[in-house]
């Protein structure tokens, strides 16, 4: 099992003895001994593996919080917590949900699909970016309580049905490979295979229209790397980095907040001017300093293997 995953199961644990008000201790957030170094700087910003991950997961309370649901772009809207990202596209055939983020969230995100006027049971397809609980553990209470059809990357699928909370067997319905397209609606997705973060991390892709122009949307897959990088890790992100950068993108969108600064891009929301989510500019932040991190850890690696 890979070294990251056990802060993020450490943090869904102290997440959802929050939610849940348990008498059990709560767990503090713990990240890995050696995350504070190597330090980086992108775009003017510096970072650590600590820091990264601690912008990305906020407090438990934070994970926790429901977010102002909004309006991205086109039919694309925002459902999620102040810290993990969900995203919901409206369709005339029903809707699509991308992440459940953690079981404690569903109902959360139940109350945003319904304060932006859609129905909760007009979900219909259940997508993810990746198997890790804080993005995906609330699949099967979803699916439950939608009869969503679940719709996950093949390389994740040992991943996600080994995530039971509760003892509930994950949903998987479909198994998606790269490339593979999920329509509904008159809305077409496309399943990039991103992996490093984990074995099936995908990024997804759609046209948006806005004012009569087309956009191109990148909900990215997290590809923060771990703090060991082992070969067949190193050769998935050599596969993944260039992949992304690739991409067509005029609305970058991240499986947390922080990768696209959703908090600055709000504040702005309704205050003239171009859609603050329209940002082409934007879109290479998020994976340059990733990829940045990624060649810093691996030169920290090989040279203490080399003393």
């Amino acid at each position: 099992m890979r070294t990251h995953l056990a802060a993020f199961r450490w943090m869904a644990l102290a997440g959802l003895a929050a939610a849940l008000g348990t008498g059990t201790a709560r767990a503090q957030m713990s990240l890995p001994p050696a995350a504070d170094h190597p330090e980086i700087t992108v775009h003017g910003e510096k970072f650590t593996p600590r820091s990264v991950l601690a912008r990305n997961m906020g407090t438990p309370a934070d994970q926790l919080a429901q977010f102002p649901p909004h309006k991205v772009i086109g039919n694309l809207y925002y459902v999620g917590t102040k810290t993990l990202s969900s995203f919901l596209i409206v369709t005339p055939r029903g809707d699509i949900l991308i992440n459940s983020t953690f079981e404690a969230n569903v109902p959360t995100i139940k109350k945003s699909v319904e304060q932006l006027g859609f129905k909760f049971s007009d979900i219909k397809i259940l997508l993810g970016t990746h198997a890790h609980g804080d993005h995906q553990e609330g699949d099967a209470l979803l699916k439950q309580m939608t009869g969503a059809q679940t719709l996950f990357m093949a390389e994740d699928v040992p991943a996600l049905q080994a995530m039971k909370p509760g003892g509930k067997e994950h949903p998987i319905d479909q198994i998606l490979h790269d490339g593979d397209t999920v329509a509904l609606g008159g809305v077409t997705l496309t399943a990039h295979l991103t992996p490093g973060h984990t074995r099936g991390c995908t990024t997804w892709t759609l046209p948006e229209t806005e004012a009569g122009k087309s956009y191109n949307v990148v909900i990215g897959c997290s590809l923060r790397p771990p703090d060991t990088l082992t070969p067949p890790i190193i050769a998935e992100f050599n596969r993944s980095f260039p992949l992304v950068h690739s991409l067509h993108c005029d609305v970058p969108l991240g499986d947390h907040p922080a990768q696209y600064h959703l908090n600055e891009k709000f504040a702005r929301m309704g205050k003239g001017g171009v859609n603050p989510f329209i940002d082409p500019d934007g879109c290479s932040y998020e994976v340059d300093m990733e990829e940045a991190m990624f060649h810093a850890l691996l030169n920290e690696q090989q040279n203490n293997a080399g003393k």
